[in-house]
């Protein structure tokens, strides 16, 4: 082949970030190509959108498929560069003036074949050069893969630490507030429990504003370490094939402790300390109120959390959302709903502009639409509240729940009925009476 056709050939077969031989191409859909390595590495902490750098166009950077084709003509252009790289007079066996083509895994060395066979090298295992370095780039790609992963991982775990010790302080002041207003409807004489649980509370929320951002700081030292470790492997892959068998040494075990003890999202849960006269409140409540209504079953929806902890509701035939058949327009109310053991629910009240605005629709937190919700993600269950969509750090209720709503002082109150404590009132709510209850859980 002309050496001119050839070098336009080769040219087409590198990478514009990184100058080398393509490893495992993607093509954007732009049309542009790009080791799949080097690509990553430029998103650094953007989390969906990339701009292309031969064009500067937006892509997604999910779901990039690798080109098979481009990375066979790679791996043909590389293997050219081997060829001519061996035959060079330098790389001639000394002994037997031939061609090393073998090379010995066992000290790392390149052989001809008559060298191979020899005493020193027969009990050896060897391997046709070109083949052993695409197993070696191969395995690299494979461990980068698991450390990018691991990265993104690591990328959402900080981005949840990060939003919760920014808004900790707040949340906890919200708490105290709550805690506060509760204690204001009872005697005086609760005042010395008011006192220990508002102390426990601001000890309790220190000491997790304190854990949170140690979290973070190791997250975030964390992803240091994994986009180094990644960068080193992205070198060796690139490196030609001879000097890569040589150079290879212990780098995928490296990798491999790199993955151990990746550091997770706490859990934080302030205790909710139970107040004495809620207990007088919930007895009298439930006297006034027995039986106050039933539901009606409208559409089947479920309960979810994406990685950014934010619930949300979908449709799904697993399971129902409820309306209340009874409406309220003025005065206080009361009911329980039992939950037991079990997530993904939410029960609460909505108005009937919400009702009907949302028959067809994605729910989500916003006016007219108050709850108190259960999810699960992974292994861990999480409360929240709506209007504003909030998640709620206290343990979660085992048996029931009740919820105060009082029309004239526009409040929406969920207590654990075990525990005699408030989960969290919903302050000025934004009601336009008539309000009806709301239910909704998912069925296993």
């Amino acid at each position: 082949m002309n050496s001119g056709i050839l070098q336009v050939f080769q040219r087409e077969l590198i990478c514009p970030m990184c100058m080398n031989y393509f490893v495992d191409p993607v093509t954007t859909d732009c049309g542009h190509s790009f080791c799949r390595p080097c690509f990553y590495l430029n998103w650094q902490d953007i989390p969906f959108l990339v701009q292309c750098s031969e064009c500067t166009k937006s892509t997604e950077q999910i779901n990039l498929q690798t080109d098979i084709h481009l990375k066979k003509m790679a791996s043909l252009a590389r293997k050219v560069s081997l060829w001519l790289f061996l035959s060079s007079e330098e790389q001639m066996c000394g002994t037997h003036r031939e061609t090393k083509k073998m090379f010995c895994e066992v000290d790392r060395s390149l052989l001809c074949l008559l060298c191979s066979s020899s005493q020193e090298h027969r009990y050896h295992r060897h391997r046709p050069i070109e083949w052993a370095a695409e197993e070696h780039r191969e395995k690299l790609l494979q461990k980068m893969q698991s450390l990018w992963e691991k990265a993104c991982e690591n990328h959402r775990n900080l981005n949840v630490e990060t939003t919760r010790t920014r808004c900790w302080k707040d949340y906890v002041n919200l708490r105290l507030e709550a805690i506060r207003a509760e204690y204001q409807k009872m005697p005086a004489f609760h005042h010395e429990e008011e006192k220990h649980n508002l102390e426990m509370l601001k000890k309790k929320g220190k000491e997790i504003f304190h854990r949170l951002h140690l979290s973070k700081a190791k997250m975030a030292h964390r992803m240091e370490i994994l986009r180094g470790m990644y960068e080193e492997l992205n070198e060796m892959c690139h490196k030609p094939d001879v000097e890569l068998l040589q150079a290879f040494g212990d780098i995928l075990h490296r990798s491999e402790s790199v993955l151990l003890h990746m550091p997770q999202p706490l859990n934080p849960e302030l205790s909710a300390g139970p107040i004495t006269g809620l207990r007088d409140r919930l007895n009298q409540s439930r006297e006034a109120n027995s039986d106050i209504f039933l539901y009606e079953i409208l559409r089947s929806m479920c309960i979810g959390c994406d990685h950014q902890d934010v619930p949300h509701f979908t449709a799904t035939p697993r399971s129902f959302l409820a309306w209340g058949v009874q409406t309220f327009t003025s005065g206080k109310y009361y009911w329980e709903v039992h939950v037991g053991d079990s997530w993904n629910w939410a029960f609460g009240v909505c108005n009937m502009y919400w009702k009907e605005k949302n028959q067809n629709e994605k729910i989500d937190g916003e006016e007219g639409l108050f709850l108190l919700g259960c999810i699960k993600s992974d292994i861990q269950s999480s409360l929240f509240t709506t209007s504003p969509l909030m998640l709620q750090y206290i343990p979660k209720p085992t048996t029931r729940v009740g919820l105060f709503l009082d029309c004239e002082a526009k409040t929406v109150s969920f207590v654990d009925v075990n525990q005699s404590s408030l989960i969290y009132t919903i302050p000025n709510c934004s009601f336009s009476p008539p309000l009806r209850p709301i239910f909704c859980c998912i069925h296993f």
